[in-house]
């Protein structure tokens, strides 16, 4: 059954249309690429706060900023993978790299919806420099930067193996 879906997916008009396009699917590619770059730039900066850089910054100042883009980020790589899943959807899902490209990102993804729902007990009332950050935050920074990291590097050998 779930063979089929994939079949119907790959069989689909839009899969089609992409896979003889000569301009769309090079171009949902680099939407893509621009999603993973939004998500990643956003992601590793707050990481790298979180590990006890730019303690300067303020971790509130920097979420409000950062998490918004992470997650537009997210959002354009997942709709622009998702068309280019459908290209070769049971050649995918049969790929090994991609299914563990997929359980990291969910990793990834329930590392961040953690780290936000302990925030609050973090956050910092101190004015102008932000305290350094607890154990358990360098440890949410340390996991989510290595696990957005393998997510990227699984996705681009996807397409070599």
């Amino acid at each position: 059954m779930f063979a089929d879906a994939l079949a119907g997916l790959e069989g689909s008009a839009l899969a089609t249309a992409l896979r003889g396009s000569t301009w769309v699917y090079p171009l949902v590619n680099a939407g893509h690429i621009a999603g993973i770059s939004l998500l990643f730039g956003a992601i590793a900066s707050f990481d790298l706060r979180l590990m006890g850089g730019w303690r300067l910054v303020l971790l509130d100042g920097l979420s409000r900023v950062l998490v918004p883009l992470a997650a537009t980020g997210l959002a354009i790589a997942a709709v622009a993978g998702s068309l280019l899943f459908i290209t070769k959807a049971r050649e995918y899902a049969a790929s090994p790299l991609f299914q563990a490209k997929m359980l990291m990102l969910s990793a990834g993804v329930l590392n961040a919806l953690a780290y936000h729902a302990l925030s609050r007990r973090w956050r910092s009332r101190e004015p102008g420099r932000g305290p350094p950050p607890v154990p358990l935050q360098r440890l949410h920074g340390a996991v989510s930067f290595t696990v957005w990291l393998t997510v990227i590097v699984l996705g681009r050998l996807v397409g070599y193996f």
